[in-house]
């Protein structure tokens, strides 16, 4: 039986050879096409919807739609408003209407016009008006002396001091219509500085704004590309898996026909199983790097979303690439921290004047204008109200306050130190990063331009080594060697892309955008201006972007050094 099949084996080793070979051969145009190729979405359930289409420009709308940050921001900036509008106010005069009902009870004016006891043995008193029985000459003269008996009788039995119930004494009803008026005619300064107060807070509240929405823009192409960069390294590894896993049972089966050694088939055994722990890191770093992106533009964090913009399109980061200019003047005062930290410094100025202002004496035009009414029963008749009305100068001087203004001109004097000192700090960290974003921005040019030699240099390797190995010239150490450099080099270029879209977006924004690291201090010196300010996000570095640099782990696995 052998030796019928030696023959065979012989004359038929090119057949056998070449057959598996041959299928190897057609893996070298799907590696190279790995750098262009759009990767798979994630994998989502049977049951969930179609993947949602989201390119960078829409990403960026919805987060600034959703963010938590924008809407601080801008209740901040109406606050600031209201505040201007508070210290604008006292410019103007101040009216107030009132109107007020009282009831007595019980009035010590009561007891006015008392006297002895009524002898109930004579006839009552007529009732008032007294003048009302006096009758005229016409009448009988029994009908006037009886007339000017009844007035007589009427005001013996009347009470002297009743015509005061219409004057209030005692009243038991009290209507009271009133305004008020009062205008600032001197104030020392104080109402001026308060409103440089105010301005600056609104000023910085803009900023503040502006800023937020910066870092958002950034924050969100850094977590977009993060989230493209993943995908592309899953589909590297996926990739290179599927080819290992060809290779093995091209090797398994050359091994069975007696064309390989043991070594040989081991050696592909290792390099795939090797595969597998990769792949399943790169899909669990793609998961977070999506969870991430969906958290930032608030959508459910199961819902699928399908990234449009490649992380390493070669025309449009060219045509990015070619529309950088990075800027000859990197002042640090056009960035934001540091335009907020000088109004924090006029707002400082500001409340020192106020404080200074507490000194002089204040001036007042003030008006009382009122109409009250005290009828005796029922409601008002429109008769029956009087006027009051009053106009008079206020004026208030302080003489001796214990030392309360003293110390506050000197609160004001020390913050107004600080801010210029945390204006001069902030000036510092702007300029040194300026210098550090452009620096990034160069050093990211040049590696994606660099990479584009090293990535069609490898698949030129991996094609030769293909042909190699299919010829009986190489071994498949070597045809794993030049596989774990191209995968390398497509991701060293995806990531060179990644780097720099995000460096490009920075150098764009920098001038919009908060200082990184000096978050604590800039809280600080705005919290000192009365200004409502919002804390500054910092940025997240996502572990996406170290992801291609840890692609030298499926070299380092099976022995062979990476590139």
């Amino acid at each position: 039986m052998p030796s019928r099949l030696l023959p065979g084996r012989i004359h038929g080793f090119g057949r056998l050879t070449q057959t598996p070979l041959v299928l190897l051969a057609t893996l070298v145009p799907m590696m190279a096409r790995a750098q262009v190729v759009p990767p798979s979405p994630p994998t989502v359930p049977i049951t969930a919807t179609a993947p949602r289409a989201l390119t960078l420009d829409e990403a960026v709308r919805i987060a600034e739609s959703q963010s938590e940050a924008i809407k601080i921001a801008r209740a901040g900036v109406d606050r600031a408003h209201g505040q201007q509008y508070q210290a604008r106010s006292q410019f103007l005069p101040q009216i107030n209407g009132s109107a007020s009902y009282t009831r007595t009870l019980a009035s010590q004016f009561s007891s006015v016009g008392g006297g002895p006891a009524v002898d109930t043995t004579k006839p009552p008193a007529p009732p008032a008006p007294c003048d009302q029985y006096l009758r005229d000459a016409t009448a009988t003269t029994g009908e006037r002396l009886a007339g000017l008996e009844d007035a007589s009788r009427c005001a013996l039995g009347s009470n002297p001091f009743s015509s005061f119930g219409s004057l209030g004494f005692g009243a038991k009803n009290q209507y009271n219509l009133g305004l008020a008026f009062s205008q600032s005619l001197f104030a020392g300064g104080r109402i001026v500085a308060q409103n440089g107060v105010a301005n600056a807070g609104r000023r910085s509240a803009d900023i503040e704004l502006t800023a937020q929405r910066a870092q958002l823009r950034l924050d969100v192409t850094q977590a977009y590309f993060d989230a493209a960069l993943a995908d592309r390294l899953v589909a590297l590894a996926e990739s290179s898996a599927v080819q290992t896993d060809n290779v093995l049972r091209q090797t398994q089966l050359a091994r069975n026909v007696g064309n390989v050694s043991e070594f040989e088939l081991l050696r592909a055994q290792v390099s795939s199983a090797n595969q597998r722990p990769i792949v399943i890191q790169r899909q669990s770093d793609r998961e977070v790097a999506y969870l991430r992106l969906k958290q930032m533009l608030n959508l459910p964090l199961d819902a699928p979303v399908q990234l449009t913009t490649v992380v390493d399109d070669s025309a449009a980061t060219n045509a990015a690439l070619a529309s950088i200019g990075i800027p000859s003047d990197t002042a640090a005062t056009d960035r934001a921290t540091v335009r907020q930290a000088a109004e924090a410094i006029d707002a400082q100025r500001g409340l020192l004047k106020v404080a200074k202002a507490q000194r002089f004496p204040t001036l007042a035009l003030t008006s009382q204008y009122g109409k009250v009414a005290f009828p005796l029963t029922g409601l008002p008749q429109s008769g029956s109200f009087r006027t009051n009305w009053t106009i008079g100068i206020a004026s208030q001087v302080p003489l001796f306050t214990g030392g309360r203004i003293k110390g506050d001109q000197m609160v004001a004097e020390a913050n107004v130190r600080e801010a210029q000192a945390r204006y001069d700090q902030l000036r510092e960290f702007a300029a040194l990063d300026s210098r550090v974003t452009i620096n990034n921005l160069l050093q990211a040019r040049a590696a994606w331009e660099a990479s584009q030699g090293t990535a069609e240099q490898a698949s030129r390797a991996y094609s030769i080594a293909t042909v190699r190995y299919k010829e009986g010239i190489s071994t498949q150490i070597e045809l794993n060697d030049a596989r774990i450099l191209l995968e390398q080099a497509v991701a060293n270029r995806a990531l060179a892309a990644r780097n720099l879209q995000v460096a490009r977006v920075k150098l764009a924004l920098l001038p919009d955008l908060p200082l990184q690291t000096t978050g604590t201090a800039q809280a600080q010196a705005q919290s000192q201006s009365q200004a409502a300010t919002t804390p500054q996000t910092q940025t997240q570095t996502s572990q996406p972007a170290q992801a291609a640099q840890q692609q030298g782990q499926g070299a380092q696995q099976t022995g062979i050094p990476p590139q």
